[in-house]
C-alpha cells in the first residue's frame, strides 16, 4: 500500500497541473498536497502501534 500511496503522491505532485488543469503559480496547491501526505503518513503510523 505504501509504494502506491507514494506513487500516486509522486504522479500528482508532478504532473498534476498537466493532468488536472490547476494554476498553480504560488505553490499553494503543491504545498497542500505535500502537507496531507504527510498528515497522512503521521496518522498510519501512529494507527499501526
Amino acid at each position: 500500500m505504501v509504494p502506491l500511496a507514494l506513487g500516486m503522491f509522486i504522479a500528482v505532485f508532478v504532473f498534476g497541473a498537466s493532468l488536472l488543469g490547476w494554476y498553480d503559480p504560488e505553490g499553494k496547491v503543491r504545498l497542500g498536497l505535500t502537507m496531507a501526505f504527510l498528515f497522512g503518513v503521521i496518522c498510519g503510523y501512529r494507527t499501526r502501534k
